[in-house]
């Protein structure tokens, strides 16, 4: 039997399994803080498959410093990484297999059919908040690894499997993977992607713009400045600001996207009393960095823009926008579609789903930007699930594209990674 054969084999016979597997995923609710009990059935896992862990917590202090560190909180203690090496036998190419194990919080469970950590399976879909965002190509990459070493499988190249924290944060779990020293000739992330491949991803930013005001009396409201009014401008210049910045991109893999770069103004808190004049306004939000921007290039073209704002207002000349970024951070990120890497994962998608393989650009982030561009590893997203679902009520996977899934990875795997001669 060919070796293809054999991983089918084995996948198809520990289906119900990794089904079982995935459901106790996700009936530990590893929201920010509290990822330890979901990643003590990973490290289980990984154990039960003769592998030794690497458990720790991301160090703020030593963290602290980087350019691609952005922190969510003071210290992780309870949210540990867990990294675990398949050795290979020497001579091949490796690949970090690398997905995140936070997952949003459930909100309002009014709007959920189904319990959001329950894992119910109705009609082969399997829902519950992080099933398709995304514990369910976890499970997949697992159950391909789990295949090349229960059926005796030996690869030349390490395969290092990367269960990690905070992505839904800005990434310092994967940060502190690559600063800890692991290393790879190639990355995968089965982000949910509905099995399309991303080959660019955008990054983001998120802002704080301050706009001043004066406060009056709201019967002589003329006596005062409105910073709501003020706000009102640097709205204006934002909008200028996307349109331009989205005309300089002609790329094909974003002619599906409306706005392939957004600027999307989020919140906004202004005023203190109805009869007042509003004489403070802030305003939070995202900016999209495109593949190919460094992320001090977007700042400061947008500090530009409100400077000009700025500039060309009586009142904010003398008052000028103040602008910070703060929390959430992605690093946008690429990979030539002539990589060998892509080559592996586009020419192997067709030997198991029959069809052209769909290769795109991200209209969001993951943490393929800090393996790509702090660790200099390629790295590619494609997962199963769909995005449409993910952060929503009622989130759901099919589990037959979770199965199918393991067989597409698993054969990535021993391709890029080469079995040794039988």
């Amino acid at each position: 039997m060919k070796i293809h054969e054999t991983l089918d084999a084995y996948i198809d016979a520990h289906t119900s399994e990794a089904t079982a597997f995935l459901q106790s995923l996700i009936q530990e609710k590893s929201v920010q803080g509290n990822e330890l009990g979901v990643q003590q059935l990973v490290t289980r896992k990984l154990e039960s498959l003769g592998l030794r862990p690497d458990v720790w917590e991301p160090n703020a202090h030593e963290l602290d410093g980087h350019p691609y560190y952005i922190p969510s909180r003071p210290a992780y203690k309870g949210s540990p990484n867990v990294v675990a090496v398949w050795k290979g036998t020497g001579g091949g190419k490796s690949i970090i297999l690398n997905g995140h194990v936070d997952v949003v919080p459930e909100g309002d469970t009014a709007k959920w059919t189904q319990p959001p950590f329950g894992g119910t399976i109705v009609d082969g879909k399997m829902y519950g908040r992080g099933t398709t965002d995304m514990k369910g190509g976890n499970v997949s990459l697992m159950l391909a690894l789990e295949s090349l070493i229960r059926t005796g499988v030996r690869l030349k190249g390490d395969v290092i499997f990367e269960s990690v924290v905070e992505e839904e944060s800005g990434g310092t779990g994967t940060l502190a993977t690559v600063l800890r020293g692991y290393k790879a000739d190639a990355a995968l992330i089965p982000e949910p992607t509905n099995m399309k491949l991303f080959v660019k991803q955008q990054g983001s930013m998120w802002f704080r713009i301050t706009v001043e005001g004066r406060s009056a009396h709201g019967g002589t409201r003329y006596e005062g400045v409105s910073a709501i009014e003020k706000a009102i401008l640097v709205h204006q210049a934002v909008l200028e600001l996307e349109k331009k910045r989205n005309s300089r991109i002609n790329d094909p893999l974003y002619a599906h996207i409306p706005i392939p770069v957004p600027i999307n103004m989020g919140k906004i808190q202004g005023g203190s009393w109805p009869s007042s004049v509003a004489d403070l306004v802030t305003v939070e939000g995202r900016i999209g960095v495109a593949p190919h921007e460094s992320m001090q290039a977007v700042k400061d073209e947008l500090k530009e823009t409100l400077e000009r704002v700025s500039a060309g207002d009586p009142w904010l000349k003398d008052h000028p926008v103040r602008l910070e970024f703060f929390g959430g951070q992605w690093v946008p990120n690429q990979l030539a579609t002539d990589h060998p890497f892509t080559e592996v994962v586009v020419s192997t998608f067709e030997e198991i789903y029959h069809r052209p393989i769909a290769v795109e650009a991200s209209p969001w982030g993951t943490d393929g930007g800090l393996l790509g561009r702090v660790g200099e590893i390629p790295t590619l997203v494609i997962g199963p699930g769909e995005t449409r679902v993910a952060h929503y009520p009622d989130e759901f996977i099919q589990l037959s594209e979770v199965v199918l899934a393991a067989r597409y990875f698993a054969r990535i795997i021993a391709a890029w990674c080469e079995p040794t001669a039988s």
